[in-house]
């Protein structure tokens, strides 16, 4: 470590572990550091950040003490109180691969295993500070949002051989700026050249995304496909692979990238949310419910507690319930309801008798108590709507629809849309999910729960038939439901009556019902009744 470095260096250490404390100040005092200062949690550290000026943070990603350091940096970079000219670099002794991935996304300057060397603090820390130092200038351009300037001054720091140690970060700052500045082919040529000379996985990315954003699509999945081969590019494949499918409407499949990727990595919040909302827009409940729980479980204590999480895991919940079989509504319900108090723990002095009680409309809906419900959802007026949420306001939509008051509801999806499209900042699979629904509500009138129960019902008389409009509407909202597919695709064989080609529409229905049923298991019963159609098919 260079004397002159360290003496000039001033430290912020943010650790709640004495000995990890005492080491790491030891360590440092060891390799010249005079000006260092100790927290021992988030608030503290974000307070001396406020009235000191630090150089550097060395930060313990496992703090016990409050949300812990990747709430921290997470917090500082939400706010923007964090300068790239400063450093932060984290400790843990958790090396597991999620903790690894989530330190990964928030890109600190550097991460140091737990339990490190005098030697190895010195090399990481050095090698920080001198890059620090050596693109400053870049560094308080892109700051200040100078984008064209910071690049001028990166192709400058290029071209001085001796800052050569540094020139793999400074290319890759070089193609972030490109790409910021939105010249696209310029930034695909420069990425070209970089992988022509060593292969970067950064640089592969940096294709990858310019390809997307110049709406090559075919050569960008290509890309994308062989960095999800490289275990340090998977996690960036799998968001731009969902990105791809989104683009391309193949909402399926960007939902299971989407989830690979929150697998890989859960603790990152937006992701999450992504999944909620692409298994809305692909009727799948199941996975819509699990999607919204993980966001109550890695957003607790971070930036991104909210009331709202618990109310949309319960809605999301009540969503589930309404489309399941009816002996799993009550553990499905309970799962939901438990949400709710914890919402009241965790939050006792929010207001949200609104939202409350169109959570308990629909689950008194669930328990048939129609008359229940619908009292519940009488005193609402037009002047409330301005003060409630997307989410909040969608929800009150889905519950006047299910009691029968289709027309109300439908104001409300009317509002929605006009208010989403005014928006500059809305949500793009929000808005899809917006208009899918108002569609879905405008043409069909009875609720997920009555039609799967019309359904059973109409097959249990024998009506396969008669009831084929109800079976394509009910699987039309519900096509992860194996028994709706099941019903919907004999009523397709039944109410056949001659040999000629089949419709457009009709293939694909018998195409979606196949893939429902081949990927869920079946009863005996079930299996034999598919068994039965499938030989029906193949005959015809």
């Amino acid at each position: 470590m260079k004397y002159n470095l360290a003496k000039g260096t001033k430290l912020l250490i943010a650790e709640d572990q004495v000995l990890a404390k005492s080491h790491l100040h030891y360590a440092l005092e060891q390799l010249g550091f005079k000006k260092i200062d100790h927290v021992d949690r988030p608030s503290s550290a974000i307070a001396a950040l406020q009235e000191f000026e630090y150089d550097a943070i060395i930060c313990s990603y496992n703090l016990r003490s409050e949300q812990g350091g990747y709430f921290l940096l997470e917090q500082l970079q939400s706010e923007h109180a964090l300068s790239l000219t400063n450093a932060f670099i984290f400790t843990s002794a958790d090396t597991s691969a999620e903790v690894v991935h989530a330190i990964i996304e928030l890109q600190p300057d550097e991460f140091i295993a737990k339990p490190f060397s005098v030697n190895e603090l010195e090399r990481r820390l050095s090698r920080v500070l001198s890059r620090k130092a050596a693109l400053k200038n870049v560094y308080q351009f892109m700051d200040s949002g100078e984008h064209e300037r910071a690049l001028y001054e990166i192709e400058q720091f290029l071209l001085q051989p001796e800052y050569a140690e540094h020139f793999p970060l400074a290319m890759k700052i070089k193609g972030d700026l490109l790409f910021l500045n939105q010249r696209f082919s310029q930034a695909l040529a420069f990425y070209d050249g970089i992988v022509n000379v060593q292969d970067f996985s950064w640089a592969k990315i940096g294709i990858a995304k310019c390809l997307i954003a110049l709406e090559d699509f075919d050569d960008a999945e290509r890309e994308v496909l062989q960095l999800a081969m490289r275990p340090d590019a998977e996690l960036a494949a799998y968001d731009l692979l969902a990105t791809l499918k989104i683009k391309h409407e193949a909402f399926d499949d960007a939902l299971e990238c989407t989830r690979l990727a929150c697998q890989i990595s859960p603790r990152k919040i937006s992701r999450h949310r992504q999944a909620v909302n692409l298994a809305r827009i692909t009727h799948n409940y199941e996975s819509q419910f699990a999607s919204a729980k993980h966001v109550v479980r890695y957003a607790k204590d971070s930036i991104h507690d909210a009331p709202d999480n618990y109310l949309n895991a319960a809605r999301a919940g009540v969503d589930f319930a309404m489309t399941s079989d009816p002996a799993d509504v009550n553990k499905i319900v309970k799962q939901a309801t438990s949400y709710l108090q914890q919402l009241k723990q965790a939050n006792p002095k929010t207001e949200l008798n609104e939202e409350l009680k169109v959570i308990d409309a629909r689950i008194h809906y669930l328990k048939d108590d129609v008359t229940k419900a619908q009292s519940l959802l009488a005193d609402f007026h037009s002047v409330h709507a301005k003060q409630q949420s997307t989410e909040a306001l969608l929800d009150r939509a889905k519950a006047l629809h299910e009691v029968g008051l289709k027309t109300e509801s439908l104001k409300i999806f009317d509002a929605l849309a006009k208010q989403l499209r005014t928006d500059e900042n809305s949500d793009e699979l929000m808005c899809r999910y917006i208009r899918q629904e108002k569609e879905e509500k405008t043409a069909i009138s009875l609720s997920p729960k009555a039609l799967n129960n019309s359904a059973v019902a109409e097959y249990k008389r024998g009506n396969l038939e008669q009831s084929y409009t109800t079976f394509s509407q009910a699987f039309r909202v519900m096509p992860k439901n194996p028994s709706i597919a099941l019903n919907y695709l004999q009523a397709i064989v039944r109410a056949r009556k001659s040999r000629e080609a089949l419709p457009g529409d009709t293939v694909q229905a018998i195409r979606s019902c196949r893939e429902t049923l081949e990927t869920a298991q079946l009863s005996e019963e079930q299996q034999s009744r598919y068994d039965s159609v499938k030989s029906i098919l193949t005959n015809h």
